[in-house]
């Protein structure tokens, strides 16, 4: 087991779900967490929470992964302390909507395009050569089932995560000889805010996402991200898919049904 004790990870989109999570369950191994994220009092509680619980070093800074400027300045203007990034976990990312693709919201798309597959590439275009030139690092890109099978309604959505599963085997081609690995996570069905944010707020309809069935946690997808980094250095995990053992598919769960009365 590779010890990641003192070393640095930043997550991206820290700031709820699987982010959070993750920062978590790295601080819990004894790695100096830098995180960011567009709510900064949210990553900046987390920090201390972090620093509290743990004894870790954790820095917290604002940034959109969709600005390739901010990405960039933000990346450069990191302190001595916090430039030798080890691990990258590549988490920021959402869905909205789920029209047909003839009746979509370009707005919407927009969105998940800059964020799920341009922010991926702005963060990691801009940590990846510090890593080569230390010789060290590990990208861990969150995927989705819905980079595997599209389903209903998931066109640009499932689109979005076909490229983030695309981009993590180019980068294993791109990097071979080096020692720097990658690896993408793919969860099924998760319950974050991740429905929220698809129904624009409509709690009710995200609620019934996960109605009858028990959904995985971001606590889940963080321990397994925590087992990839941790293997020996030759170990690369490619790819992980996980699902709640009530869904099959995509587009296949199992619900329990309402007792009546």
């Amino acid at each position: 087991m590779y010890s990641l004790r003192d070393k640095i990870v930043f997550i991206t989109g820290a700031s709820s779900g699987i982010g959070a999570s993750c920062a978590r369950a790295f601080a819990a191994q004894g790695a100096r967490v830098l995180m960011c994220a567009r709510r900064i009092e949210r990553i900046e509680a987390l920090a201390a929470e972090l620093k509290k619980e743990h004894g870790v070093a954790a820095h917290a800074f604002q940034l959109d992964v969709r600005d390739q400027p901010a990405v960039e300045k933000a990346m450069a203007s990191l302190s001595p302390e916090w430039e030798a990034l080890e691990v990258l976990v590549n988490n920021a990312g959402l869905a909205r909507g789920m029209s047909k693709l003839h009746e979509g919201n370009l707005q919407d798309w927009e969105e998940m395009i800059d964020t799920n597959v341009k922010g991926l590439l702005y963060v990691s275009r801009a940590v990846i050569p510090g890593m080569i030139k230390r010789g060290v690092g590990h990208l861990i890109n969150l995927g989705s089932i819905a980079g595997v099978e599209a389903y209903p309604g998931g066109n640009v959505y499932c689109a979005t995560k076909a490229a983030v599963r695309f981009l993590s085997q180019g980068l294993r081609m791109d990097l071979l000889g080096t020692p720097i690995r990658v690896t993408n996570i793919q969860p099924g069905m998760v319950e974050t805010e991740f429905s929220v944010v698809r129904f624009h707020g409509d709690q009710e309809r995200s609620d019934k996402v996960y109605e009858g069935l028990r959904p995985l946690t971001g606590d889940d997808i963080a321990d397994l991200i925590v087992f990839a980094a941790t293997r020996p250095p030759h170990v690369n995990i490619n790819e992980m898919t996980v699902m709640p053992v009530a869904q099959a598919s995509a587009t296949m769960s199992y619900r329990e049904k309402k007792s009546a009365g």
